[in-house]
């Protein structure tokens, strides 16, 4: 394995990593893969990352403004990248050793695909109890999805040089912050006729930490609201991943039974009616809480309950916002100035 085919570029943006750089590189420079470069690039950062990846041997770029954003850095760093195959890592992700081995094999063995992605191993490194649940359910959700995926994901994902630099790369221009840059960049691969692999054996570890708000703040603002949007202008509703039909119908559920609640003070038999919504949200969500049940325990299981409700609430309500910011004016052939305001809604 020494041609130039098989040479795989890692590009890790990075911005104020100092506090897990130091394991994503060390991991990635001990991989049993013997061709690949490592390309760092700091996005502006005021702590010690590029000095740090400097020191463990990886090729370091900067952005060319400060805090330009992951999809800018990612894309300088491709146009400069050696290797035919680019291998995107976050900078708060722990590769195996057999990582970029495993990214390569996919690839020579499946020649039929443009790009893949990994998902999070199921030992996430922080141990507050709202990192772990939303680690294992994000490896929950790409270990249960189809192999043969309708998005991208950039935290542990690949795509070959030439495919991803004739589509134009990362859409640095409406993702200037971290967002869904990367399942955007999916929509245009599959549009273009590319397909892309979910290798569910393809794993890796996360560092990152997550508190109510920015576990929030990060769902909603730079997921829930962007996604949406996308869903309804271009990529339209898929049944995968976080839009699986049990997805759907949880929120739906999830709706009724907050509208029926208020109600239970003066009607008490529509108790049991909530009840019944509660009891189709576990059901429909019975293998991810028997999954939580296996890694964690009954009462970690019965923990994440509130959270999956709060999840598939905020999800529901984002995406009818989103419903009557971009898909209602299309329905009625209506433009800015004609019944809706500078933001999309009725006037």
């Amino acid at each position: 394995m020494t041609s130039n085919s098989n040479f795989v570029s890692v590009i890790v943006p990075v911005y104020n990593g100092g506090n897990f750089l130091h394991r994503s590189l060390d991991a990635l420079f001990a991989s049993d893969y013997p061709n690949f470069e490592v390309i760092v690039v700091d996005d502006g950062s005021t702590d010690e990352s590029a000095e740090i990846s400097r020191e463990k041997g990886a090729t370091v770029m900067q952005s060319e403004r400060r805090q330009s954003g992951p999809a800018a850095a990612r894309n300088i760093a491709a146009k400069k990248a050696k290797g035919d195959i680019l291998l995107f890592v976050d900078a708060d992700v722990v590769v195996k050793p057999d990582t970029i081995s495993k990214v390569a094999a996919a690839f020579a063995d499946k020649p039929e695909f443009s790009a893949l992605f990994g998902s999070y191993d199921d030992e996430p490194g922080e141990k507050n109890f709202l990192s772990q649940y939303k680690n294992l359910q994000h490896h929950f959700v790409h270990q249960t999805s189809n192999s043969e995926a309708s998005t991208f994901w950039a935290g542990l994902g690949a795509v070959r040089r030439d495919v991803f630099l004739s589509v134009g790369g990362f859409d640095c221009e409406r993702f200037a912050i971290p967002s869904i840059e990367d399942i955007e960049l999916g929509v245009r691969l599959r549009s273009a006729g590319h397909r892309i692999l979910l290798d569910r054996n393809i794993q890796a570890k996360h560092l990152k930490k997550w508190e109510v708000v920015s576990l929030v703040k990060t769902d909603i603002f730079c997921r829930a609201v962007p996604w949406s949007k996308l869903i309804l202008t271009s990529q339209g509703m898929i049944n995968d991943m976080n839009l699986k039909t049990a997805d759907r119908l949880s929120s739906v559920c999830v709706a009724l039974s907050i509208l029926i609640f208020p109600f239970i003070f003066w009607k008490p038999f529509l108790t049991f009616l909530l009840v019944f919504f509660l009891l189709a949200i576990v059901f429909l969500n019975r293998k991810i809480f028997r999954f939580f049940v296996e890694k964690k325990g009954i009462l970690f299981a019965a923990l994440t309950f509130p959270w999956l409700f709060f999840y598939f609430f905020y999800s529901g309500v984002t995406f009818i916002l989103s419903w009557f910011r971009y898909a209602l004016p299309r329905t009625f052939n209506l433009k800015k100035g004609e019944g809706f305001n500078g933001t999309g809604f009725i006037i």
